[in-house]
């Protein structure tokens, strides 16, 4: 499998739960072998109503958060300069999905000229499920039980293919992460037969599935995304890449070797097949 990472490059600089520099991300990535990185720091808000907690403690406010982003997507092209010939680098951001999100998105896309688009859905209903594992759990209670909310996570990641049309869709079964569960879960049929219409709408339309090995850094025995989706993705010949989402330095390359193993098993096309866009940037 190519060192490449399509999902990554989250720094201390531009996101608030993340730790190191760009510059000192970017270098890791070169030591540690990489071929082509993509970074992908969170887009920001539109208004402070989508503000998270974390970042609503820090006093950020949306307009605050737009001009940090644009000087990310400086740095980021001053770096994919200083870089070249040595290393790819795509400057791009990793999606929300909330009430307003379609005009934004493109709006950021155009006026960053950013190369692609991790689409991401951290949202159910306007509610972060991303947050906290109380949050999680309040929010699967006013659906009515994890398997309703896991089908509007599902919904809502469709909505959002449709309306952003992302090159690469990020961590495409991230709502399991506090269902000890999951695997019975995603295999109920108002669950399964959303994960499946979505990859196949993937299939269609070229998107890249990410293999998100941030989930094996939490304790997750398998990757976002997990074996049972992996093999629907291998059938509908869905594209695939590996993503570190790494939050800091310690974090680039983690799971590589678990990722290639479970895509190797299932003889899945990689980026260097691809029919995406972003990955023919690479010159896959």
């Amino acid at each position: 499998m190519r060192k490449i990472s399509l999902h990554g490059g989250h720094s201390g600089q531009y996101c608030d739960h993340a730790r190191d520099t760009l510059a000192q991300i970017v270098a890791a990535y070169h030591d540690a072998g990489f071929e082509c990185i993509g970074l992908t720091e969170h887009m920001p808000p539109f208004d402070d109503a989508w503000l998270y907690p974390d970042e609503a403690g820090l006093g950020r406010t949306a307009k605050w958060m737009q001009a940090r982003f644009a000087n990310y997507v400086a740095e980021a092209r001053a770096l994919q300069h200083a870089y070249r010939g040595r290393m790819g680098i795509l400057v791009g951001m990793e999606s929300e999905w909330y009430p307003g999100c379609g005009p934004w998105v493109a709006s950021l896309r155009e006026t960053h000229g950013l190369d692609y688009v991790v689409g991401s859905v951290h949202h159910v209903g306007g509610e972060c499920v991303d947050f906290s594992k109380q949050d999680y759990e309040r929010i699967a209670t006013r659906y009515g039980g994890l398997a309703p909310l896991y089908a509007a996570y599902f919904d809502a990641q469709l909505e959002m293919m449709q309306a952003i049309k992302p090159e690469v869709v990020g961590h495409f079964d991230l709502i399991r992460m506090h269902d000890p569960n999951y695997l019975q879960t995603l295999t109920q049929a108002d669950v399964w037969e959303r994960v499946l219409r979505n990859l196949d709408w993937m299939a269609k339309a070229g998107a890249v599935l990410d293999v998100n090995a941030r989930a094996l850094l939490k304790g997750q025995a398998q990757p976002y995304v997990c074996a049972p989706i992996l093999d629907a993705a291998a059938k509908l010949g869905v594209g695939v890449a590996y993503g570190d989402d790494a939050h800091g330095v310690t974090d680039v390359g983690c799971g590589f070797a678990r990722v290639e193993e479970l895509l190797a098993q299932r003889r899945m096309k990689g980026p260097e097949t691809s029919s995406s866009q972003v990955l023919r940037q690479i010159g896959g």
